[in-house]
């Protein structure tokens, strides 16, 4: 059953945007008496389709519905191309982490400037809100404006991470093994050339600890999606 999130519910009617309308009617080409899902106000609405001209909905049931990781997981990525990006907002989003930070670091070759970032916000909340609904998420994750490595250390979290090519002993299950449910965890990546020394090194004196992804070295993309995972498996283990 596709799912949707409503733009908003207003005295029982579900008011949907008008590009999940379009979707319905001329994407899937859904009929009258066809079920969606609906998701508003963290809760799950099953709806049957009364009229297509216009869109009207009718909800059969309601109901509480919990998904995703136990964990509060924050990643903040470096800049990085738009196509990676894009692949990295997604994977994320379908592995459950709530919120991701980009961050403007010394490495970056991506530079976006205020106009730009503007489209990029509403590209970047388009592909999380789509992940979400192809995962059956209950929330869509928070893509923040972009932040500095000076920005990272005020985030309050209960364990805070760094992945280093230096760090060869601790790997993330030595954090996360006793981990209780509903930490708050901040983990940070680098861009494509990786976080520089000053950096790293300022992040550790300032509550960040350093962690190993193994013996090989990562693309961006791929190091993203693998803390991801690792956090979604440690986290439905509990």
């Amino acid at each position: 059953m596709q799912r949707y999130f409503a733009k908003g519910c207003n005295n029982g009617e579900i008011i949907l945007l008008d590009s999940d309308i379009h979707h319905i009617k001329n994407v899937m080409r859904m009929n009258k008496g066809e079920k969606i899902e609906v998701i508003c106000d963290n809760k799950l609405y099953i709806c049957n389709i009364e009229n297509l001209n216009p869109l009207s909905l009718s909800v059969d049931s309601i109901s509480l519905e919990e998904r995703g990781i136990l964990y509060d997981v924050t990643i903040a990525l470096g800049l990085v191309k738009e196509q990676k990006m894009d692949l990295i907002l997604q994977k994320l989003t379908e592995l459950g982490v709530s919120r991701i930070i980009p961050v403007e670091m010394e490495r970056s070759i991506v530079k976006i400037d205020k106009e730009r970032l503007k489209k990029k916000m509403v590209r970047w909340q388009t592909i999380c809100k789509e992940a979400s609904e192809q995962s059956k998420r209950m929330d869509i994750p928070i893509v923040t404006d972009i932040m500095t490595i000076e920005d990272l250390i005020r985030i309050e979290s209960d364990i805070k991470l760094v992945a280093s090519t230096k760090e060869k002993n601790k790997m993330l299950d030595y954090y996360l093994q006793r981990a209780n449910e509903c930490v708050k965890i901040i983990m940070v990546i680098g861009p494509e050339g990786g976080i520089s020394e000053r950096e790293e090194s300022f992040l550790l004196a300032n509550g960040f600890d350093s962690v190993s992804f193994g013996p090989l070295i990562f693309r961006v993309e791929t190091a993203a999606i693998y803390a991801g995972a690792v956090f979604n498996f440690y986290s439905s283990k509990r």
